[in-house]
């Protein structure tokens, strides 16, 4: 009655004979038990004039820009990216994708906030390995949550995201079970994924994954941001150094050229991050914040 023949609520407590009060709940427990679902129209987000400029400056396929907070608060503009790319999400992915899924608070928000939007024959994969992190968001769950979230298969990935010995990760990489998983990351031809900062807040550093003191060595030799754990150049060129051969996951070559690559971040300490992923030719769709956007343009070299 209040969705399809647009009663009032006060109205549909007369007709039932209970209070107004009692609607507003029941409306309420209806979106949370997924009985109800609202939607927004893309088309609003992606054909704002910032998400053209985006397209055209950095050749994206397309962008999905999302308007910044009123308070300016770091944590409702992250909220709303994500909001965002779990709307426009399910109506990138066509029957038979394979998705390969990131790890990082972004991506777990996205997975959080994505209604269940069931498409045949996807599967999930996780790109990462797995970190003793301090977070709720590692990186079996984003893509437990996210494959949950879409009905489909999901390829977990049983392995540390680093090692402590190259030998023992070369060894283990040669596992049966762990090389199939890794072979599934081969055939992925969409991925979702956020660009990490390369500074001392940094996930990769609080999750374990790299110490102040590897991440003070890549900087220095020209890393600016981070990838699905890897660190990356201004270029988006992986900074070749020690943690390579300690690391179980996705290599960066096999992000590049997939038929979507789609980057999900927010804040100005992600712009030069965001910059050098798409300078890489791993990011095909962006979601973003206006503001976020407009740093990218004024930031973006040439």
């Amino acid at each position: 009655m209040y969705y399809h023949e647009g009663r009032k609520q006060s109205e549909i407590a007369e007709r039932l004979g209970v209070s107004r009060a009692t609607i507003v709940n029941c409306l309420q427990e209806a979106k949370e038990r997924g009985l109800v679902r609202i939607s927004l129209d893309s088309d609003a987000f992606t054909g704002h004039r910032l998400a053209a400029a985006l397209r055209e400056r950095f050749g994206l396929a397309a962008a999905y820009l999302v308007p910044d907070a009123a308070s300016a608060d770091e944590e409702e503009s992250l909220m709303r990216v994500a909001r965002g790319a779990a709307e426009w999400l399910p109506r990138l992915l066509a029957p038979g994708d394979r998705l390969g899924v990131s790890w990082g608070r972004t991506v777990y928000e996205v997975a959080e906030a994505m209604e269940p939007a069931r498409t045949e024959d996807v599967s999930v994969s996780q790109l990462v390995g797995s970190m003793a992190t301090p977070y709720g968001f590692t990186a079996e769950i984003c893509s437990a949550h996210l494959a949950m979230k879409l009905g489909a298969k999901l390829v977990n990935l049983h392995a540390p995201a680093v090692l402590s010995d190259p030998d023992l990760a070369r060894r283990l990489r040669a596992e049966p079970i762990i090389a199939a998983q890794l072979d599934a990351l081969e055939h992925c031809n969409k991925a979702i994924f956020a660009a990490g900062s390369a500074n001392h807040e940094s996930h990769i550093v609080s999750s374990g994954v790299a110490s102040h003191e590897e991440l003070d060595w890549y900087v220095r030799h020209g890393a600016t941001g981070v990838l699905c754990g890897r660190f990356i150049d201004a270029e988006g060129r992986s900074v070749p150094g020690a943690l390579d051969d300690r690391m179980i996951g996705v290599e960066l070559d096999k992000l590049q050229g997939l038929d979507m690559g789609l980057l999900v971040s927010v804040g100005p300490d992600k712009v030069r991050p965001m910059l050098s992923a798409i300078a890489g030719g791993y990011v095909t769709h962006v979601v973003t914040s206006v503001s976020t956007a407009e740093a990218m343009l004024r930031e973006a070299p040439g």
